[in-house]
Formats: structure tokens, sequence, C-alpha cells
């Protein structure tokens, strides 16, 4: 059966080699930080701290963290020995079979979808923020996503993501140059935040740190930790966009362990220090609702200025993550076309060996999604597709070891603990699925119906790993 027909290493390692290996560590860094840190590091920390946890936000941060670290180690290994664009869609492909590989590419085409919509509606929020502190106000109807605020489409959604769409286009080096630039803008702010930040700190503000659970509202206690938990999981997605883009690696045995772990460490530091900082600037119930408490606790404590720069910093920093989600989603879309589990034209490359039809057709879709549909309806269904995948990464471990240095090659990262570690990435995965909002599922469940409906009709008919 092609559900279970096993796609071939060397088949994908040629049809890739046609991608130009253009990327290095500092690109693959500043992917993956501007990646993950971007719309959550400006956003979540308050609204989890006011509606979840209080002061132990910081907690909810870090028990995500340990469950993207636990995968993000099967990721760096995978990474070294398959370094393939489409990452888990092509890893699974590989290890259990078409029909596997495909529900996981499935799962992570809705996170991509999503994931860009979701940061060109933060962007749009942001800088309507910022220009409103100017006193300048966009006109209602192209300032909000149809029927939101009288809106009929967001338009400076819809500019960012052309744009960002645009600069991936030129190519992979030149999104990469741009990336570092703009991280390295955006890592500053995030310091200057939170050594000025310090200068403000009440301790007050940090008593109770864990405050009493209220059953009524599920504020509170470990419960309110552990929900914060599946809020902010959205917020460490970003280093599955480095291993897309694998293919695209001068060296990927070293570049994908250090940019994979590298960044996953780098934004876990950063992600605890402003939420410690911005709990303890002003009282936690006080972001009740705030979609800005990172630009409105320094307005607050007197820096207006600095306000306001980092209201532009955040900006930049979204548009980071909109060319790690852009370059990771298309190259996505190029394995499924590549493979034909989509048409052909989908993985065409141009005669600069870039998938030109893939991007186009990740740019509508997410241009459709972000200028038409509310940024809180996104927020909702961004980590499903996201922890789907990364169940059946942490449980391709057990599928790789056994094939490493005998039909596949020899990893030059080993995830450590092994089996460990990969089974405890696992059920972490679940149980963070399991604590996701209805909603999301429901959302996670009629998408992988229409998925199993698009395979059956289409992608277990074309699918040329059958062929092989």
């Amino acid at each position: 059966m092609g559900f279970t027909k096993r796609a071939s290493f060397s088949t994908y390692y040629q049809k890739d080699k046609k991608l130009e290996q253009v990327l290095g560590v500092r690109d693959f860094l500043a992917l993956g930080v501007g990646t993950i840190i971007s719309t959550s590091i400006f956003t979540l920390p308050g609204i989890v701290a006011a509606e979840y946890a209080g002061p132990a936000v910081v907690f909810s941060f870090l028990l995500a963290a340990i469950v993207a670290g636990l995968v993000a180690f099967a990721y760096a290994e995978m990474s070294t020995v398959m370094p393939f664009a489409g990452s888990a869609y092509s890893w699974i492909s590989v290890l259990f079979g078409e029909g596997f590989g495909w529900i996981a590419g499935w799962a992570l085409l809705a996170e991509y979808f999503i994931a860009v919509a979701f940061v060109g509606s933060g962007f749009s929020a942001t800088f309507q923020n910022l220009l409103g502190q100017l006193n300048f106000h966009m006109p209602a109807a192209l300032a909000s996503p149809f029927g939101t605020k009288g809106g009929i489409v967001d338009l400076i959604s819809l500019l960012v993501i052309a744009v960002s769409s645009f600069v991936v286009w030129r190519g992979a080096s030149d999104a990469g140059r741009v990336g570092q630039i703009l991280v390295v803008l955006k890592v500053a702010a995030i310091l200057v935040f939170i050594f000025v930040g310090l200068t403000v700190i009440k301790a007050h503000n940090y008593v109770p740190f864990i405050p009493a659970h209220n059953p009524k509202t599920g504020f509170g206690g470990v419960s309110g930790i552990l929900s914060g938990v599946s809020m902010i999981f959205l917020a460490y997605i970003g280093f599955d966009s480095i291993a897309a883009n694998s293919a695209e690696a001068k060296n990927p045995k070293r570049t994908m362990p250090i940019g994979i772990l590298g960044s996953l460490l780098i934004a876990v530091v950063l992600f605890s220090a402003v939420t410690l900082v911005l709990v303890g600037m002003h009282p936690y119930s006080s972001y009740a609702g705030n979609a800005a408490p990172v630009s409105w606790a320094l307005e607050k404590a007197g820096f207006g200025t600095l306000s306001v720069v980092v209201s532009v910093v955040a900006d930049a920093g979204m548009f980071v993550a909109l060319l790690g989600m852009v370059l990771a989603g298309s190259r996505l879309l190029y394995a499924f076309g590549r493979d034909g589990m989509l048409p052909a034209k989908v993985g065409n490359l141009d005669k600069r060996g870039l998938p030109s039809n893939g991007l186009l057709v990740l740019t509508v879709v997410a241009i459709v999604i972000g200028a038409f549909f509310p940024f809180a309806f996104l927020a909702q269904l961004i980590s499903a597709g996201t922890l789907v995948a990364f169940i059946f990464v942490s449980l391709g471990m057990f599928a790789l070891r056994p094939r490493e240095g005998k039909d596949l090659p020899d990893a030059s990262y080993k995830m450590p603990f092994y089996p460990i570690l990969p089974a405890l990435g696992a059920i972490g995965s679940v149980i963070v699925f399991e604590m996701l909002d209805p909603a999301a599922k429901l959302g996670a469940f009629i998408w992988f119906i229409l998925g199993i409906i698009v395979y059956t009709l289409y992608g277990s008919k074309h699918g040329k790993i059958k062929k092989q």
C-alpha cells in the first residue's frame, strides 16, 4: 500500500540538491530566534499572567520550553541524518511511509498557513497601536478583518505578508541577511526593556508568586500554570522552521543542531527574563486584555519614548518571524509537489532553483486568512498542528536509530538519553495537546478530515513515493 510505502532517502537527497545551499549558522540562529521571539514575547506574558498564572507565568513558559526542548533534540538529530525540505513530512515519509508523512506534513501546513496569518495580524495590531500614538488612525474598513469592528480587510496584515514573501522570493540568503539585522535590533530592544524594567520593579508585585487557585475561573495554582502552558506553547514552534530549510544549509551536520538548539536556548532565557520583569513592574491583573503589555508597561512607568521604540522593534521582530515562517511553509509545499502529494507545479523550481510556486500558494492562502480572520481566532488554532508533528517526530526516533549507519547516514548529533527523552517528548506533546482549547482541537479535527480527503482523492493516486 502507498500509505505505508517508505520514501527513498537517495531520491529525496538528489532532488533537494537542486536547492541552493546558502544558509549558515548565523542565518539559522537569526531565523530561529526571530521566529520564536516574535508576536508571543510582546503579547503573551501579560495576558497569561492576568488570566491564568499570575507571577508564576514564568513556570508556564519553562514547562512549555521543556516539552519543546525534548522534541528539539529529536529535530536536531533527524535534520543531520536527513537534511531535506519539508522537515517532519519528509522524515516521517522515509521512516514510516507516505500516508504517515502526509498526516505529519498536513499538520505542519496548518501551522504555517495560520502562523503566517497570525504574525501578520499581530504586526498589524502593533503597527496600528504605534500609529495611534502618533494620532493617525486607519479607516475602520481597512483596519480589521471582515466582520470585526466594522472592518472589511486588514490591509496592513495583507501588505506585510506580501512584502515578506517578496523578500523570500529574492532568495533564502537575502531573507537570512535581513533576519540577522532585524534580530540584532530586536534582541537589543528586549535587553534594554529588561534592564530598564529592573529599575522600577516592586517586590510586592511578586506576592503571592503562585496565587491561590480559583475553581470558578480556573485562575491560579498549579492548574493555572498548566493552563498557561497550552496558550504559551505556540511561542516555541519556531525551531521547526529551521529544520524545514535544512536542504538549503551549507553544512547541515553542523548548522542544524546549533541552529535548532541554540535558538531555543536563547528564546527560553529571553522569555523568562521578560516575563519576570513584566510582572514585577506592575500588578499582573493590570495586564488583563492587554495585547501590547511590554510597550504599555514602559509607558506607564514613565518611559514613553522607549515605549514607542519598543513598538517599532516589535514589528521588526514580527517581520523576521514572517520571513522564517514563509521560508519554511513554501519549502513544505515544494516537498508536497516534489512527491506528487499536491499538483506537480507546486514542487517546481524556478530558473534560480527556488520553489516560487510553493511560495505563491502560501502567500495567497496566508493573506486571505490573515486579512479576513480575527487575531484571537488564529491564536486558538496555531499550536494543534505543530503538536501533532512533534508527536510524530518524537516517535520517529524509535524508527531512526536502528537505521542509522545502515540504509541511512550516521547522525553527526545524537539525541541524549535515548530512548527516554523521545518517549517523554511524545508524552509531553500529547499532554499539551489535551490542554488546548476545545475550539482548537475541533479545528484540528476538521483540518485532518480535510487532509484525509485530499490524500484519498489525490495524493494516494499521484504520490511518487510508491513508484520508487
